[in-house]
């Protein structure tokens, strides 16, 4: 706010924080209401609106963000999706691989703890999607409006990969069923047949390719085609499972082949497989852990971990009713119901299936033939139908999810422009582009050929999706955000919690090093996305990164106690005072320097009345300063207040600026002169140039004092400002030839070295004292510019200026040797200066006394300040600048005494205009100065 003087420098703001108060506000109050509507779900959906959390946003009618009418219901957009993904390839072909390694026991246990963890992620998902409409990219939308855009399209990304390993996964799966019922010695083939189709690595990824082109076809007709279908291809699965069940009762013994690519097994010892039947015998045998080794990896060893990631890589669908949230009629009542429905059904699907495997079917027959469902099926074909409408069900989902989580992405602009072909390449609302990049990407997955390898992969990618779900629920309620009132009663922070444990433990649990690598890639992103992602997105969609730092600072705070205060923990807390930044913008960030890590608040006084505007005015002019300080790069608060007075004003910032024990302990004004100030804004030449201030529409913000422009300030006001701060005990700095400083100069010029300090009362100079609370404080604050990167190189240099009546002192020179003192104690780097041309400076007794009358308030002799000793001080000043600026030529900045302003007292406005032109003789010409007053103790000598 006081920045610059009244008047100031070139560099200073302009003197105290001013503002035209005739300057009218144009801005339109923006009424928001209705920001979170509750209505009975009863309601028709034709008057549902889009409500994001935390915001609003103006779709309405049953469209979607493309405009596109929403057709899908709960049963055939959410249920049918869910529980077809959440069968995929385990119900068909895995589920005996589960039982026959790790036993009916350990396989219930890993059931339940899969199911646990996709519970709780299924409430806050539902907690999520009831707290607001949703759009199209399901998770990665719902991830990204709560978490924010960094973590938002980290997660969005990760998910993005996992729905393209998830088509890889049921492809595979599907591919295997058709080997194995098509291939040599098919299951569906006569006995000996050659078969339909070859077999080996590369015909098998060919037929996935095939496969592959398929679904992208029926993804590129439409995804409502498959939608429309999915009940009709879930009736098929649940027929077909039915079948199972029925077989299992039935069936009596039978022998079964063993797959021609298990070669691990000895075909003389074992020529066939048996299979038993309803068998208390097998079921004994088949409740505990009997691991032994996967023929489809190359005879690698099978464990809990490897167990558990199959298991789980196939009940990874619970977001495939999410993933079409742009399509669904009502998101936030189809999302919550169709998704817990189809959790509690596939349930108890697995949970009957692995009691009649393991009552059935021997442990050697699970482990060497993962599709023996076709040949004990009382209908074999319905094994195989079941096998290819599940997988392929399965991989026509997660390449849609994936096609829809791409789109939302590139819409979001979180990559920039690199995404922008893929909006544009969207045809009747349908991702042509996503579809295409996405398939190319489940290719490269159909080369690791291997389905529990894949499997892993698809497992801890997406656990990394339910723990960002979870983790984003939990934030928002230890925030305790009053926006989020999700209508899903059964969330708490206790289910979000559980669910995170359970992610976090079971995705290393699966695969370490997957786990690592995918935790790495995903912080990787969260960075770069930091760095380089459009900074406007958070601001839209919120992040809830301010909550919680909301959250915790506010804890802080209160914990700090200014009443435990200590010395040795002393920083300085700022307060800038700014007229115009267009001036000022190197003492803005010189301050920004000196302030060491402490509180550094920038503030504005606007003159005005309240009661003449509308609106308060510094409400809309806050953002523009906020920018100011993106702009500056400082790390400063902004406080602005309308006030009829400057003093008024920056009083009422003196009191109040901060928060609990962070308040300012420092102000800091410009210099009153009469030197016309810089526009740093519109100097070419200038680090700080920039048009962001300057537009046809407002005008030039943050107007400054022009050349000949009558000051809105008189000196009587100024004087009276810096005496209200030392009243209300607070240090004060004046600076003055802040336009001169050059950082960058500072940097690289061999000729400036040194930071100088001049710690002597000029107006009331004593030898009894000469290092007094005033002179250590500005010490302190040279000390702390010395240490910072720009300013470490130059040397600190302290100037001791004697008085000439050492003559009673007993030591040659006792002040020397007590400023040497001194700087050991305090830990001050600085070499001293004796200055012996001091002493003959014409400064006379008589000189002493007019000084010392006009600083320490003497009514007694104010009839001597006449014209002839004013002139005879200014005099003398000017000597004393001349032998300032005489050791200044290799100076940076200069650190003063300021001699403490006149009180309001007789004369009072005579002295105010003589005090502040002595100070103008005094820093005429200068380096940088700052003119220091320190009311408190910042120095400790002990520990």
């Amino acid at each position: 706010m006081l920045a610059s003087t009244v008047g100031s420098n070139n560099s200073d703001p302009e003197t105290i924080p001013i503002t035209n108060p005739n300057r009218q506000n144009s801005s339109v109050v923006r009424r928001i209401t209705n920001l979170f509507r509750s209505r009975p779900q009863t309601e028709s959906v034709e008057n549902e609106g889009y409500v994001e959390f935390g915001g609003i946003s103006s779709q309405t009618n049953n469209t979607n963000s493309s405009g596109q009418q929403r057709t899908l219901g709960t049963f055939s957009g959410c249920f049918a999706p869910v529980s077809l993904s959440m069968f995929s390839a385990l119900v068909f072909i895995r589920v005996g691989f589960l039982v026959g390694n790790a036993g009916l026991y350990v396989t219930l246990l890993q059931f339940g703890i899969a199911y646990v963890i996709l519970f709780f992620t299924v409430c806050s998902v539902c907690a999520i999607s009831t707290n607001g409409a949703i759009q199209g990219g399901g998770v990665y939308f719902m991830i990204s409006r709560t978490l924010g855009p960094e973590f938002g399209g980290a997660i969005g990304s990760l998910f993005f990969l996992a729905n393209v390993v998830g088509s890889g996964l049921a492809i595979t799966g599907c591919v295997e069923g058709l080997i194995q019922n098509l291939g040599k010695n098919g299951l569906l083939l006569p006995e000996d047949s050659p078969g339909l189709l070859e077999d080996g690595r590369w015909y098998r990824f060919g037929y996935c390719t095939i496969v592959n082109t398929l679904i992208l076809v029926v993804v590129l007709i439409g995804a409502q085609m498959f939608a429309k279908t999915s009940a009709f291809i879930l009736g098929i699965v649940v027929v077909c499972l039915f079948s199972t069940y029925v077989s299992f009762i039935t069936k009596g013994e039978i022998d079964v082949t063993i797959p021609p690519e298990n070669t691990l097994l000895n075909r003389t010892e074992f020529p066939t497989l048996h299979y038993t039947g309803l068998s208390m015998k097998t079921l004994e045998e088949n409740l505990y852990p009997n691991y032994g080794q996967d023929y489809t990896s190359g005879g690698s060893y099978v464990n809990f971990a490897i167990v558990f990631g199959v298991l789980f890589s196939g009940v990874t669908g619970i977001m495939a009713g999410a993933n079409m949230s742009g399509e669904l009629k009502n998101p936030s009542k189809s999302i919550p119901r169709g998704t817990l429905s189809a959790v509690v059904f596939t349930f108890f699907c697995y949970m009957a299936l692995s009691l009649l495997i393991a009552a059935t079917s021997p442990s050697i027959l699970l482990r060497n033939n993962f599709l023996y469902l076709v040949p004990v099926n009382i209908f074999p074909a319905f094994v195989s139908v079941g096998i290819l409408t599940a997988t392929f069900s399965t991989a026509l989902s997660n390449l849609i999810g994936s096609s829809r989580v791409l789109e939302a992405l590139a819409k979001d602009q979180v990559y920039g422009s690199f995404f922008n072909f893929i909006v544009k390449g969207t045809h009747n609302g349908n991702p042509i582009l996503a579809v295409i990049a996405s398939w190319v990407l489940v290719e490269a997955i159909l080369l690791i050929g291997s389905l529990n390898t894949i499997a892993q992969i698809n497992s801890v990618l997406f656990m990394l999706s339910y723990l960002a779900t979870n983790l984003a629920c939990l934030g928002i309620e230890i925030t305790g955000a009053i926006n989020f009132r999700p209508t899903f009663k059964y969330f708490t922070w206790h289910t979000a919690f559980v669910g995170l444990i359970g992610t976090l433990i079971m995705m290393f649990v699966i695969n370490p090093i997957y786990a690592s690598m995918s935790v790495i890639l995903c912080l990787i992103l969260v960075i770069a996305l930091h760095l380089f992602s459009p900074a406007a997105q958070g601001a839209q969609w919120g992040s809830i990164s301010q909550a919680l730092m909301f959250h915790q600072v506010r804890k802080y705070l209160l914990m700090l106690d200014s009443r435990k205060d200590h010395v040795k923990y002393w920083r300085p807390q700022m307060l800038l005072l700014v007229s115009s930044p267009r001036s000022c913008c190197p003492l803005i960030h010189f301050v920004n320097d000196m302030k060491k890590g402490g509180l550094y608040v920038v503030g504005h006084v606007k003159v005005g009345e309240f009661k003449d505007n509308e609106v308060d005015p510094t409400v809309d002019e806050y953002n523009q300063w906020l920018s100011l300080v993106d702009h500056m790069k400082v790390k400063a608060f902004v406080e602005l207040t309308l006030s009829k007075t400057v003093r008024e004003g920056i009083q009422q910032l003196t009191r109040i600026s901060g928060m609990g024990a962070m308040k300012p302990n420092t102000i800091i004004l410009g210099f009153y002169d009469e030197e016309a100030c810089v526009d740093f804004f519109d100097d070419d030449s200038s680090p700080y140039q920039t048009n962001k201030f300057s537009s046809s529409n407002t005008g030039v913000l943050f107007p400054y004092r022009k050349k000949n422009e009558i000051k809105s300030l008189s000196p009587e006001e100024y004087v009276s400002i810096v005496g209200d701060i030392l009243r209300m005990k607070k240090n004060v700095c004046l600076c003055r030839h802040f336009h001169r400083l050059n950082k960058k100069t500072i940097a690289t010029s061999n000729h400036i070295k040194y930071i100088d300090l001049w710690p002597i009362n000029i107006f009331d100079p004593s030898n009894e004292n000469p290092f007094d609370m005033a002179s250590q404080f500005m010490m302190q604050l040279a000390c702390i510019i010395n240490m910072l990167p720009v300013w470490k190189n130059l040397q600190l240099r302290v100037f001791l200026c004697e008085t000439g009546d050492n003559e009673q002192q007993p030591f040659e020179r006792p002040a020397e040797f007590r400023l040497s003192q001194l700087l050991g104690q305090l830990r001050i780097p600085a070499t001293i200066h004796q200055i012996p041309e001091w002493k003959n400076s014409s400064e006379t007794p008589r000189n002493r006394t007019l000084l010392r009358n006009l600083t320490r308030n003497s009514e007694s002799d104010t009839s001597q300040m006449t014209e002839e000793n004013l002139n005879r001080m200014k005099l003398y000043m000017q000597r004393i600048n001349q032998i300032i600026r005489d050791h200044s030529n290799s100076t940076a900045v200069t650190f003063m005494y300021l001699p403490p302003p006149p009180n309001i007292s007789m004369n009072f406005k005579t002295k105010c205009v003589n005090y502040l032109d002595l100070l103008s003789e005094l820093t005429y010409d200068l380096p940088p100065t700052l003119l220091v007053h320190g009311l408190s103790t910042v120095t400790n000598t002990s520990l």
